[in-house]
């Protein structure tokens, strides 16, 4: 009888675990979703989407070490003086803490800035906290990787 009761409890335990393991899933997928979502939303200059990404106490550490707000990293969206024309996420790796989420990886982007054109590769690390439901950008980091 111990045996069985044993046995519940593991198959019970392990569809809990196989739950547990879908949400985590989910979860790093919706996250993956969002950065490209970024990505697109900066080739278009889309402050509006992007605006739905970020918390408003975003803090974004920019390439040349310049800390951003929310309101200054959309300020430089809508400017004219840089132009990001493509940005690729060349890999990313989610790992989740309960309901946060570090993303570390690496891109390239090809742009126009002040008029002259430019093709960077950095390395990027983005927390995301989800809220009301929702996952949202608090932080975000990118370093330059120099050739």
């Amino acid at each position: 009888m111990k045996a069985i009761w044993f046995f519940i409890i593991l198959i019970c335990s392990l569809q809990g675990f196989a739950s547990a393991q879908d949400a985590v899933a989910s979860a790093r997928s919706n996250i993956l979703a969002l950065e490209h979502a970024w990505d697109q939303a900066q080739e278009r200059g889309d402050s509006k989407a992007l605006a739905t990404i970020f918390d408003n106490g975003l803090i974004f550490v920019d390439y040349d070490g310049k800390l951003l707000t929310k309101v200054e990293y959309m300020a430089r969206v809508k400017s004219n003086a840089t132009h990001m024309q493509q940005i690729v996420a060349e890999q990313m790796n989610v790992q989740m803490f309960g309901d946060t989420a570090i993303v570390v990886g690496t891109y390239r982007v090809k742009g126009v800035e002040n008029a002259m054109p430019f093709l960077r590769r950095g390395r990027f690390t983005d927390t995301w906290v989800l809220m009301g439901g929702h996952w949202i950008c608090v932080a975000a980091a990118t370093t330059p990787i120099l050739p």
